[in-house]
C-alpha cells in the first residue's frame, strides 16, 4: 500500500471529484478539484483475488481524507463492458464477468457515478487540462498491463454502439502473430502491453532490452497511422506506465513510424506525444468522466 497522499497546500477547494481507476498491476483512487488538481491519492498492487474487498476498502480510505465531499465519481477500468447494463468485463481481471462496478460503486460511496474505459477517459482528462487542451481531433493511448484508447472527433468522445469504441489495442499489427488474450490474433496488446512484454522477456518492462522497447514503439506507430487515416487524426497522445517508462527511445521509434506509414495528405505531420497528465493521467481523466457528466 502507497499510503494516502494529501499535499500540504489543499485549502479552499469548493467542488471536488472522487476518481477511480481500475488497472490490472494497481487499483487507485483519488480525489481531483475541479481545475484538475490531484487533491488526495492513494493506490495498492491489484490482488489476485477479491478484487473488489480491496478496492472498496481503497476508496473508503480515500474518500475519509477529502477536503470536501465530492460531488461525483469517475472510474475508468478496461474493456469491454456494456454501459446499458453498467457492468464491466476487463480482459486483465478474469474473475469480474459482467460486473457490475457502476452500481457497487454508487452504493457504496452514495455518489452519482460514471463508469467508462479507462483510454476514453484519459481521452477527456488530456482535453481537459492536459496535453490537448483546446483540440478537437484526437486520440488518447494508455500503454500499461494493457493497451486501450479514446478517441475524440469533433470536439466530441466517441463512443460507439456499446460504449467500446477506441479498443486500439485490438488492431491487429501482426496478421499471423501470437495469441491476444481476447480470442484473436496478432493484436497490439499482444505486443505492447506490459504483461506481454513481461512473458515475453520474463522481466517486467521498466528491464525490457532496447530491442523490445523500439518494436514497442514501431508498432504503436503502425497502429496509430491506420486510425489516423480511419478517423483523420494528427494527434496521438500516451501515457500509460510502458510507453511513459520507455521514454524517448519508444517515442521516437513510434514517431519514425508513423512517418513512414501516414502519408495520406490529411494524415501527414501525424505526431506523438507524452500525456501531458503524466502518471497521474488515469486518475485525473477518471475524475473528467464525472465531470463530464454533470
Amino acid at each position: 500500500m502507497a499510503g494516502v497522499v494529501v499535499p500540504a497546500t489543499v485549502v479552499g477547494v469548493s467542488i471536488c471529484y472522487l476518481a477511480i481507476d481500475v488497472g490490472g498491476v494497481k487499483l487507485a483512487a483519488a480525489v481531483v478539484s475541479e481545475q484538475g488538481e490531484v487533491l488526495v491519492r492513494d493506490r495498492i498492487a491489484t490482488p489476485q483475488r477479491e478484487v473488489w474487498p480491496a478496492l472498496s476498502r481503497l476508496v473508503l480510505r480515500v474518500m475519509a481524507a477529502a477536503p470536501t465531499p465530492p460531488v461525483g465519481c469517475g472510474v475508468g477500468c478496461g474493456g469491454p463492458m456494456n454501459p446499458a447494463e453498467r457492468t464491466v468485463s476487463p480482459l486483465y481481471i478474469p474473475s469480474w464477468k459482467a460486473f457490475p462496478l457502476a452500481a457497487e460503486v454508487e452504493a457504496l460511496t452514495q455518489l452519482p457515478t460514471v463508469v467508462d474505459n479507462n483510454g476514453k477517459s484519459v481521452a477527456l482528462g488530456e482535453a481537459w487540462c492536459g496535453a490537448a487542451v483546446g483540440l478537437t481531433d484526437f486520440v488518447a493511448v494508455v500503454m500499461g498491463a494493457g493497451v486501450g484508447g479514446g478517441i475524440i472527433s469533433g470536439g466530441k468522445l466517441l463512443e460507439g454502439r456499446m460504449g467500446n469504441a477506441g479498443h486500439i489495442g485490438h488492431i491487429v499489427v501482426e496478421p499471423e502473430g501470437r495469441d491476444c488474450a481476447c480470442g484473436g490474433r496478432g493484436c497490439l496488446e499482444a505486443y505492447c502491453s506490459g504483461r506481454a512484454i513481461e512473458e515475453e522477456t520474463g522481466r517486467p518492462p521498466q528491464r525490457a532490452p532496447q530491442s523490445i522497447v523500439e518494436r514497442t514503439g514501431i508498432l504503436a506507430g503502425r497502429a496509430l497511422a491506420s486510425l489516423g487515416a480511419i478517423c483523420d487524426l494528427r494527434l496521438a497522445v500516451i501515457g500509460g506506465s510502458v510507453a511513459l517508462g520507455f521514454g524517448e527511445p519508444f517515442f521516437g521509434a513510434a514517431q519514425s513510424e508513423i512517418d513512414q506509414r501516414a502519408r495520406l495528405s490529411f494524415t501527414q505531420g501525424f505526431k506523438v506525444v507524452p500525456a501531458g497528465l503524466g502518471q497521474l493521467a488515469p486518475l485525473v481523466g477518471a475524475a473528467a468522466l464525472a465531470r463530464h457528466d454533470r
